[in-house]
């Protein structure tokens, strides 16, 4: 075979043709790989955990994020156009063992496996004379259109605070039996801190006041209660008050008083009930004050 001579112009084109290929090659391999990114924590979530799902893309297409063949809302994360995330809840009375996530964006499908722990709930023992005290359909009706709310800004910032100083009574988490039977659906949907009526109750974050309900006007269970906004499918709910120094409307900061202790609606003694929902549904408040989420 003769050897091919070539000038030293064509030798330069064939040189840059051969480079250009070798190019273009890698970043069609490299695209796929650069286009999604999906971080999810924690990486070891146990029942009543929230799932943080922060999905980064190339467009601004928002992603479709589903766990368990259900779909749940994003949002910009700061003030990023490509990055997402999307908060997931779990509860006491969901099965440990495998949850399936999916993920959808940029034309592509990613499915996670990720394992929700077992965890120990105590267990308490009421007996209830008479029947007990039942919620109005007035109170009912209303904390259940405030737990519908979703606002699409993120007013929180970081940790969450403790809202009282008082002593922890009652734990995230616990189930219960009403006179010898189990109550199958039944979980305390927040924590309870047990302290002096007219102690101080802050806002654990800022956030938009949007429930308030008297004791008077009929909420007969949840006494006299307080509902914040903080943005995204975050609120937070604070029963029993004694007295509320807020309106409807106002919007509070971190640290700001809302209200004070007392023991209104179907309560043995003073404390405070602070329930914690993402999404609807009742999360335990403790990571959101300790590991808390940006």
């Amino acid at each position: 075979m003769l050897p091919i001579k070539l000038s030293p112009s064509n030798l330069q084109k064939l040189i840059f043709g051969f480079c250009l290929t070798l190019a273009t090659i890698f970043i069609f391999y490299r695209t796929p790989v650069n286009a999604l990114q999906i971080r999810i924590t924690p990486d070891n979530p146990q029942l009543g955990d929230t799932i943080s799902v922060l999905v980064e893309v190339d467009d601004t297409t928002p992603p479709v994020v589903s766990m368990s063949n259900q779909n749940f809302p994003v949002y910009t994360v700061a003030d990023s156009r490509t990055t997402y995330r999307a908060l997931l809840p779990t509860t006491p009375l969901d099965q440990p063992g495998k949850l399936n996530i999916q993920v959808t964006a940029d034309g592509e499908t990613k499915n996670f496996t990720l394992g929700l722990k077992d965890r120990w709930f105590p267990t308490q023992r009421i007996t209830l004379r008479g029947g007990g005290s039942k919620a109005t359909q007035l109170e009912l009706d209303q904390v259940a259109a405030f737990k519908k709310i979703v606002t699409p800004e993120k007013y929180w910032d970081g940790k969450f605070r403790r809202p009282n100083g008082g002593r922890v009574s009652s734990i995230y988490g616990v189930r219960r039996y009403y006179n010898g039977k189990f109550a199958q659906n039944y979980y305390h949907r927040g924590v309870d801190y047990a302290g002096p009526t007219g102690s101080p109750i802050i806002a654990p974050a800022a956030g938009q006041v949007r429930l308030i309900g008297w004791e008077k006007d009929g909420f007969r269970v949840h006494g006299n209660t307080v509902g914040i906004d903080h943005g995204q499918g975050v609120l937070s709910i604070f029963l029993h008050l004694n007295s509320i120094s807020v309106k409807e409307g106002d919007f509070v900061q971190p640290g700001q008083i809302i209200g004070t202790i007392g023991s209104t609606g179907a309560s043995t003694g003073p404390h405070l009930h602070w329930g914690l929902y993402v999404n609807g549904i009742a999360v335990d408040p403790v990571p959101w004050r300790f590991q808390g989420f940006q």
